[in-house]
């Protein structure tokens, strides 16, 4: 799966991601400091599905109605590095179809995968 990883992102999650196959454009990596807007701009040129740990994404999917691939807000606060790549891994491998298109929040108990505005069609 194609994947940007917005820059407050663990680099140890990155690599997770990376060593399960999938393709991960880092922000931080890339261009960090860029806007939000523009990371999502990034994420949809790429035709990609954004992850972060940043609920701004919230507000320009919902409110704001921005086109995007599908975001993955991660609430993860506290958990280690690896048990947080782990979650997201596995969630990506059992969800991959349902994510496509749509913002999911995950938690350590729970992942919620809602709809939301405009969804690229690129």
């Amino acid at each position: 799966m194609k994947l940007v990883a917005d820059e407050n992102l663990d680099r140890g999650v990155i690599l997770k991601l990376r060593e399960a196959g999938h393709e991960v454009i880092s922000v931080a990596e890339m261009e960090p400091g860029i806007s939000d807007e523009v990371v999502l701009a990034t994420a949809n040129s790429a035709e990609a599905m954004l992850i972060t740990e940043d609920k701004d994404f919230g507000e320009l999917v919902f409110r704001r109605s921005l086109v995007h691939h599908g975001v993955i807000l991660l609430r993860l606060a506290g958990l280690p590095v690896a048990a947080k790549a782990g979650l997201l891994v596995a969630t990506l491998a059992t969800h991959e179809r349902e994510l496509n298109g749509a913002f999911a929040v995950v938690t350590p108990r729970a992942i919620r995968i809602r709809r939301s505005g405009p969804v690229s069609e690129d």
